[in-house]
């Protein structure tokens, strides 16, 4: 990132909402950064922040082995937010107390407002109360001289405090979820106001500036770039291309794992629409006989991410050599491989190359979504021009339908899940309801049921339907659809895939903090 806009740096201790704040942020304008405690004092002299935001996390400041804001932050000038665990080290860290064993708070509460703050302006107003979301076990106690009270719970009597003369603020609750309704604003405040950042970050900016970036980093090289047929990796290859032109070849491995007409719709879009040099590797048999006998979902990442590395290697060698990879990696997959906790990003992300390539590969890694969340890629991609159709379509994990089929994978089992899915896709879109989901799929389960079916018994699959909403997808929850849509699809699915006998609708939650839904 350049040193031309305004940021934030936000701490990570652990919470998993962190990517949250940063999302807040950006909706404003603002560029922001997460890194890990460990890092911070690097990350304040390297990136030059106009403010910090201390996240939460899991631990407790009560124990000598939690972690700590590096001194240096509180010593270098700069207005700081701390959020719930934020708040409590940095209460400690300046003369403050903090305990545990007081009664807990773990979701909706209800804060008073004590006293006027521009934390406040514009957004609450003193002695009125407002819901938060909470999610602690310790609190604060007692205060580091200079700050005081401006807003209280019932069981947190210090929910937020400040010391204004240093710009020093502190909540307890999460302003960054959307259970603290007017939690973004909060937020605002500090960065546009306290902080004094310009919301002079646009995809329009990004986008001028990545392009340059990919010129200074590439060079005369030549770049391939893999194409899953989501939209991160057409993203980024457009983005590329409209930086370097023909220096970048396309390469769209079929595996046979994709949705019905995927590859199809892919080929279509960079041939003919954008004219990119593109090159279609029929792989079905490598890939579908290399996952022969796995059931372990994490070893099917992991053999599927293999092989993609496999034939783009070769396909590089077949141009004529090439210097870099392309791929659509995005800043959660780069937050979760960082985290101080060594992350969920080993087994969530285990098909991504966050890390880089392996060593015996000479190619080096572009990646020019790595600064952006899954829907400011959407925003880019349309500043570039991709179609609506395209940009707004469902995300789709890389490892395709591998890791919808629970289980062994067999080619049968393949054809039924695409053909169910297919049905799926096109009664939402016929009801009108493709944009409201974030995510819709069918799931073929591992087990099976007896049936009857006209005059004859049938032993066959039980197909699962998912549905979910979100705005970032971080966190999600399921869609309500209505008993006749369902009923209509699972009709639909039962009349006309000859393997199913059965379907059911999943309204699982999806917990924030969880990167894929899948």
């Amino acid at each position: 990132m350049t040193q031309t806009h305004d940021k934030i740096l936000i701490v990570d201790f652990g919470s998993q909402v962190t990517q949250l704040i940063a999302r807040r942020v950006r909706e404003d304008g603002v560029y922001s950064e997460v890194v890990p405690f460990q890092k911070a004092a690097e990350a304040i002299r390297t990136m030059k922040p106009k403010g910090v935001i201390l996240s939460g996390g899991p631990e407790s400041v009560t124990t000598d082995a939690s972690p700590r804001a590096p001194k240096e932050l509180f010593e270098a000038g700069l207005p700081v937010f701390g959020i719930c665990y934020g708040q409590q080290t940095m209460a400690a860290q300046l003369g403050g107390e903090v305990e545990g064993g007081h009664h807990s708070e773990f979701g909706r509460a209800e804060i008073e407002v004590l006293t006027e703050s521009p934390i406040f302006q514009g957004v609450w107003q003193v002695g009125k109360k407002y819901p938060v979301w909470m999610s602690h076990g310790d609190r604060v106690t007692k205060l580091p001289e200079g700050f005081q009270v401006l807003a209280a719970s019932e069981n947190a009597p210090f929910a937020v405090v400040a010391d204004e003369e240093h710009k020093f603020y502190g909540v307890q609750f999460h302003p960054e979820v959307v259970h603290t309704p007017q939690g973004a604003q909060l937020i605002r405040n500090f960065v546009r106001d306290i902080a004094g950042c310009r919301g002079d970050w646009t995809m329009k900016a990004f986008r001028e500036e990545a392009i340059e970036r990919i010129r200074a980093q590439v060079g005369k090289g030549r770049v391939i770039c893999g194409l899953s047929g989501g939209v991160d990796s057409a993203v980024a290859a457009v983005l590329i291309h409209e930086a370097i032109g023909d220096q970048l070849t396309c390469v769209f491995v079929d595996h046979g794992l994709l949705r019905a007409s995927e590859a199809e719709q892919v080929v279509t879009l960079f041939r003919d629409h954008y004219n990119i040099p593109l090159v279609h590797v029929q792989a079905q048999d490598l890939f579908i006989g290399a996952l022969e006998g796995v059931s372990d979902p994490e070893v099917k990442r992991k053999t599927i991410g293999k092989l993609f590395i496999d034939v783009f290697d070769e396909e590089a060698k077949k141009i004529g050599g090439a210097d870099f990879l392309a791929q659509g990696t995005l800043y959660p997959d780069v937050i979760e491989s960082v985290s101080f906790t060594g992350g969920p990003s080993v087994t969530i992300k285990s098909h991504h190359n966050v890390g880089g390539l392996p060593e015996r590969m000479k190619m080096k890694l572009v990646e020019p979504l790595r600064e952006l969340f899954k829907d400011e890629v959407r925003v880019l991609g349309r500043e570039l021009g991709l179609p609506d159709a395209f940009v707004g379509r469902h995300p789709f994990p890389g490892p395709g339908l591998a890791i919808r089929v629970p289980g062994e994978i067999t080619r049968e089992k393949l054809d039924i899940l695409r053909k169910a899915d297919a049905i799926y896709l096109e009664e939402i879109r016929h009801a009108g309801l493709y944009d409201e989901i974030w995510q819709a799929f069918a799931v073929l389960l591992p087990v099976k049921t007896v049936g009857v079916m006209g005059d004859a018994r049938t032993y066959d699959h039980v197909c699962a339907l998912r549905a979910v909403t979100s705005i970032d997808g971080m966190t999600a929850d399921f869609y309500p659809f209505d008993m006749t849509f369902l009923g209509r699809v699972a009709t639909r699915i039962i009349n006309e895939v000859k393997g199913i006998n059965r379907v059911t609708y999943d309204i699982t939650s999806k917990p924030p903090g969880t990167i894929e839904w899948e």
